[in-house]
């Protein structure tokens, strides 16, 4: 029974890993797409007023843009995970999910999902042909931007994990040198770096470990003296 319990805690915990880095991946890649949406409306659409930039949008999100979105961020999400050799569990770095969103067609996809909605959108009346020419002829404008940002995006994931690993590094030796005002400072910059890093579970892991040993420290008064189970934590980090 306690291997079953094990077996079906670990499992929950990938589940729940999986969840979270395909909630990340959605959330930012579509941020990224909305942004694109809104520079290249303006670039291509220059007289357009901002209510009109408005409107032109809700129109497309409503025939299907949104919903469209959505399903081939997932598509890319699950593409990429096949080209890059993950058929089961989760990335296990930022490089990982930088190949898989690579690799999963995201341009090629949001290519054909404006052709399409466009169109739709054109035949409903809502826009004139002028208009919906220059938004398909013209969409590499947008196409450029959402690569660009993507680009952007996990430069600065891959400096945030650099960041967060130098800053772990320096709270284990503050922790060797049971220099505790140290270990507050670096456990500050820890925690910022995880509100916007790409979940990983090593990651999470270290994180996990370093907080509790910091608080048990912390309510202990900053003593160091710790019990065997404190130590077998502390162990975990070398």
């Amino acid at each position: 029974m306690e291997i079953e319990n094990k077996l079906n805690n670990e499992n929950n915990i990938e589940k729940n890993l999986e969840k979270e880095q395909k909630n990340f991946l959605e959330t930012t890649l579509g941020k990224i797409v909305n942004t694109g949406l809104d520079i290249g409306i303006r670039a291509l659409l220059p007289d357009f007023i901002d209510e009109q930039v408005i409107n032109l949008k809700d129109n497309l999100f409503e025939y299907g843009l949104a919903e469209g979105i959505t399903k081939t961020i997932d598509d890319v999400i699950d593409l990429g995970k096949s080209a890059i050799g993950i058929f089961t569990g989760n990335f296990e770095n930022v490089k990982q999910m930088q190949s898989a969103v690579q690799s999963g067609g995201l341009i090629d996809g949001i290519s054909s999902l404006l052709d399409t909605v466009v169109n739709k959108v054109m035949q409903k009346g809502l826009i004139n042909y002028n208009v919906a020419s220059m938004l398909t002829q013209g969409k590499n404008v947008i196409l450029n931007n959402i690569e660009s940002n993507i680009e952007k995006t996990f430069a600065d994931q891959l400096t945030t994990g650099t960041n967060l690993e130098r800053y772990i590094n320096n709270w284990k030796t503050s922790f060797k040198k049971q220099d505790f005002n140290s270990m507050e400072e670096e456990f500050e910059k820890i925690e910022e770096q995880l509100k916007i890093l790409a979940p990983m579970e090593n990651t999470i892991n270290q994180a996990r470990t370093i907080e509790n040993l910091h608080n048990l420290i912390k309510n202990n008064g900053q003593n160091f003296n710790l019990t065997k189970e404190q130590l077998e934590l502390a162990e975990k980090l070398k």
